[in-house]
């Protein structure tokens, strides 16, 4: 049923989705199915889209994921949120245990305080990022990181995309009540996206708590959303109602009823040897659950007791946690393979003999990168140390000394890619820097055959070359086909096999025909676009247009030396260093920012130069594609603009312009348009909802225009030029 009131259908759509979010996740009683669910969703975000006044931060479109955040915000927790003292020692749990009902004044026999029929609660300590939600009126209102304890990061637009957690709570809740928990990668999840990284090459994820850490302080919550993060409620922040619970267990009945998701693995109980028998309970059960527990948290369960015992300056002394030790065993390394992935990093996979770990059968582990293949000084047929990294991604620990065979050889990192022979970037750079801390070892050709698929998907996009209809999964059909599209070039090709394309599925006349013309179109996208699109390392959308208001084509860019790619770097230099570069002291005859800084211009440069670069260049050329910059400074302020020449940052929400498109046109007005606000800010232009940038900009005493006098300023500019 559908509202001709746009407001009423949202409320409507709203409330729907929201009932089935809580009818799958808290009651496991579905009231429609997963197809009716995404149709009921789609038809809510293009309302939203087509009424942004009715947005709401806490629509079920956001799970989903939002709009990226420009930063972070730290703010204070109400309550200090502070870590746990840490054990692996079984008698260190009992030592605890008796202090603990000696501090509380209790008897020492099978029931520690008598006058509690639960005394300790034990549950697994879940290997996961802490967190700190908030609810006010029983709306979410933030969620912050443990942070320093004091003040955490506001991670709010990620965790919106949980979709196990309410935004909303309905029954009887406290005006503040503020849960605290982890939030984790399922390890079903986790493995589905190993599993993609392998199948591309990429080196696994190490373990679920890095990668979730590195998922919730992405800026785009989309990220977030697509990686399908969990949470569990364990503990409890600040709540107005005093009387809301007396113990800790009573918190968690109360707090489930509302939809808050928490384990069914937790246990009241009221002895020393309980607490054990649930410490190795756990322990059993653990590799059955589809979240990384690394050991058993034990608490005490009166609130009150929790209260009379107090805090440490860093932990509450009515709980620990008993770690579990890692399992770890020896085996044989048969080989070591060097895999490319898709953004061109190598990583060293090593194969073993098989041996039974955790549970499972190892016979593969990352050794992360050849600094650490240096570290342990690793050789073929080396007797090895592996562990599971948080019971998950096997990885090597080290050598068995004495047990290397006669003869065996060192592994070693290539010198150039395994795949297509071309050049390495090493970090740090392998020059002037002990080996044993490289980090990362790179192949800089962006039309490596590990890397193009990748690349052909970021070539073709709207910021790029802007190719419309070849998109992601036209391209991954073209490729399945018999139809060349294995570089850039190819795509300037694919009018040689129109009847090719014809004969693929959902490939109609009309879609080729305008495939074609867009194809042909992105020909005259000049230089920046075309650099920004191959995916250079280093050479993103601003260096790019750095670079193109410098170099008025390819041919002055390759023609340039190393000095003249990075002109403020080597002018900032001094002495021989500089000499050696410039071969003379002579001031540059360029002084504009290429965004390039010494060591990516070294890299920029070696690219530039190597032989894969310099035929995809003139194989474009011969195809028609524009060399050209577009975007010379000559072109840039050849007219008196009001923007000509200043360095302004954008933030906030506009109504009449997305930030792309405000940028290209003020960078085509002469401007330079960066992300963060400095002294050499010149203008700050804010929206609606400005955050840290406006404030750091009013401390600097920078020009702040809001969107009306931008709007002004543009309509004067174009007045002056009819």
């Amino acid at each position: 049923m559908t509202s001709s009131n746009p407001a009423k259908r949202i409320d409507e759509l709203r409330d729907l989705l929201t009932r089935a979010n809580r009818a799958y996740y808290r009651d496991a009683e579905p009231i429609m199915s997963d197809v009716e669910f995404d149709e009921r969703l789609k038809e809510l975000a293009e309302l939203e889209s087509e009424h942004p006044e009715l947005a709401d931060p806490n629509s079920p479109t956001v799970r989903v994921g939002g709009e990226p955040i420009e930063g972070f915000e730290t703010k204070p927790h109400a309550i200090p949120m502070l870590s746990i003292d840490n054990t692996y020692n079984e008698q260190e749990v009992r030592d605890w245990v008796n202090r603990t009902a000696k501090a509380l004044g209790a008897d020492q026999g099978e029931g520690l305080f008598a006058a509690e029929s639960a005394d300790f609660v034990c549950e697994p300590k879940i290997d996961g990022v802490a967190l700190s939600v908030r609810y006010e009126s029983g709306v979410f209102v933030q969620a912050l990181t443990r942070g320093d304890g004091a003040a955490g990061d506001d991670v709010s637009h990620a965790i919106r995309t949980i979709k196990s957690l309410p935004l909303m709570l309905e029954g009887d809740v406290p005006e503040v009540l503020e849960v605290r928990g982890e939030v984790y990668i399922p390890l079903s999840e986790f493995q589905r996206i190993n599993a993609e990284r392998e199948a591309n090459g990429d080196e696994p994820l190490m373990n679920p708590r890095n990668a979730c850490a590195g998922t919730i302080k992405q800026l785009d919550p989309k990220a977030a959303a697509d990686r399908k993060l969990g949470f569990l409620a364990h503990g409890i922040g600040e709540v107005s109602d005093a009387g809301y619970a007396s113990t800790f267990t009573r918190f968690i009945e109360r707090i489930t009823a509302l939809g808050i998701p928490t384990t069914d693995q937790r246990r009241a109980v009221t002895s020393v040897e309980a607490i054990m028998d649930e410490i190795h309970r756990i322990d059993q059960v653990r590799h059955s659950l589809d979240y990384a527990t690394d050991g058993v948290v034990i608490r005490v369960n009166s609130l009150s007791q929790q209260a009379a015992m107090g805090n440490t300056s860093k932990s509450p002394r009515w709980v620990i946690a008993y770690k579990f030790p890692a399992e770890r065993k020896t085996t044989r390394l048969l080989e070591v393979a060097h895999q490319v992935g898709k953004t061109g990093k190598i990583t060293p996979r090593a194969t073993l003999e098989p041996v039974l770990l955790a549970g499972t059968t190892v016979t593969h582990a990352t050794l992360h990168n050849y600094g650490m293949v240096r570290q342990r000084d690793l050789h073929i047929g080396d007797t090895v140390e592996v562990e599971k990294a948080g019971e998950i991604i096997p990885q090597v620990i080290g050598v068995v000394a004495g047990k290397r065979p006669k003869g065996a050889k060192p592994v070693l990192p290539p010198d150039v890619c395994p795949v297509c022979d071309s050049p390495l970037e090493i970090e740090p750079h392998e020059s002037h820097e002990d080996p044993t801390k490289e980090t990362t070892r790179r192949c800089v050709n962006p039309e490596c055959p590990a890397q193009i698929r990748e690349k052909l998907v970021w070539f073709v996009g709207r910021r790029q070359m802007d190719i419309d209809t070849l998109g992601e999964q036209t391209i991954d059909q073209i490729r399945e086909s018999e139809i060349p599209l294995n570089h850039f070039a190819d795509i300037y090709r694919l009018h040689e096999h129109r009847d090719a394309l014809l004969e693929l599925d959902r490939m109609g006349e009309k879609k080729v025909e305008n495939m074609l013309r867009s194809i042909e179109a992105s020909k005259s996208r000049g230089l920046a676009r075309l650099l920004a699109g191959m995916g250079i390392r280093h050479v993103g959308a601003s260096t790019a247009k750095s670079l193109a208001r410098v170099f008025p084509d390819y041919d002055a860019l390759l023609n340039a030396d190393l000095s003249q790619l990075m002109p403020m770097a080597v002018n900032r230099m001094s002495g021989k260093k500089r000499e050696a570069l410039l071969g003379s002291a002579e001031k540059l005859e360029r002084e504009y920012e290429t965004g390039l800084g010494e060591d990516t211009a070294e890299v920029f440069y070696a690219y530039l130069h190597s032989k894969p670069a310099r035929d995809t260049f003139e194989q474009l050329r011969e195809l028609g594609v524009d060399l050209r910059s577009h975007d010379s400074i000559e072109q840039a302020v050849d007219h008196d603009s009001v923007f000509a020449g200043k360095t302004i940052v954008l933030t906030g929400t506009l109504e009449h312009f997305t930030r792309p498109d405000l940028a290209e046109k003020l960078e085509g007005l002469g401007a330079k348009v960066t992300g963060s606000v400095s002294k050499n800010t010149d203008l700050l232009i804010a929206g609606e909802s400005a955050g840290s940038k406006l404030t750091k900009a009013q401390s600097l005493g920078i020009e702040i225009w809001d969107e009306q006098r931008l709007l002004d300023a543009l309509n004067d500019e174009s007045s002056e030029r009819a």
